[in-house]
């Protein structure tokens, strides 16, 4: 039976318990063990870390030791599968650059706040995570994110909707869905989610529920012995 971790807290405004909630249920539904829990304190201990399939965070801002994120970043390396969506996954720990590394971008911006109207295009419709999902209409929050090049984009949003002081710089299509590997572990990032009810149904709840599951599946395949090797190349960051 594959084992998850799902950590929540920080700005309620996210309704972290709702979330963490939806991203249960998906998990136990689909037959994983399922720990929940309101504390990063399960970032700690390296060893329990690694034993996990796939760990989901939900956790906008909140602060993050060095030492905690190295912990995450080696079960992630040797395996385990990282996943989550909007602020709480790519708005967590500012502060650590590791972790921004890690999850393959950071949120800076999102203008016209709440209620902002924008379709979420499907950019690679062969993948496994997104075949049969068509582009969809939402009206949430729309995050400008820095993104990291190397990741695989899976659905976009064209930027700007509202007009502000970035407009000027003519339209962008900024990466809404991604999948990216760190070592040997899959990680997958969905910017939507800033209230429960976003992803509580539709496409939006579907491309989670891949992502999680896509996510989760890579331990059973992973080889911790060539993480180890990349462990030794790079250890400075």
């Amino acid at each position: 039976m594959a084992k998850a971790l799902i950590t929540w807290g920080g700005w309620d405004g996210h309704e972290p318990d709702k979330v963490a909630a939806i991203f249960a249920a998906i998990l136990r539904d689909a037959g994983a063990d399922v720990t929940v829990t309101d504390s990063v304190a399960c970032f700690d201990d390296p060893a329990p870390l690694r034993e996990f399939d796939l760990i989901v965070p939900v956790w906008t801002m909140s602060k993050l030791s060095r030492e905690a994120a190295v912990n995450v970043s080696e079960a992630v390396a040797r395996g385990t599968g990282l996943a989550g969506c909007h602020g709480g996954m790519c708005d967590a720990f500012r502060e650590n650059v590791l972790w921004q590394f890690m999850t393959g971008a950071n949120w800076v911006a999102h203008p016209g706040g709440d209620g902002v109207g924008y379709r979420v295009q499907i950019t690679d419709h062969d993948h496994e995570l997104t075949a049969g999902i068509v582009d969809f209409d939402v009206s949430t929050e729309q995050y400008y994110l820095h993104v990291d090049p190397a990741n695989h984009v899976l659905a976009t949003t064209r930027f700007p909707t509202i007009p502000w002081y970035h407009s000027v710089n003519g339209p962008v299509d900024m990466p809404v869905a991604w999948t990216r590997r760190w070592g040997e572990g899959r990680v997958y990032y969905n910017a939507l989610g800033h209230k429960a009810n976003v992803i509580e149904t539709g496409p939006a709840h579907e491309m989670l529920r891949r992502g999680l599951m896509w996510a989760m599946a890579g331990k059973a395949i992973a080889d911790p012995a060539r993480a180890e090797v990349l462990a030794t190349k790079g250890a400075h960051f």
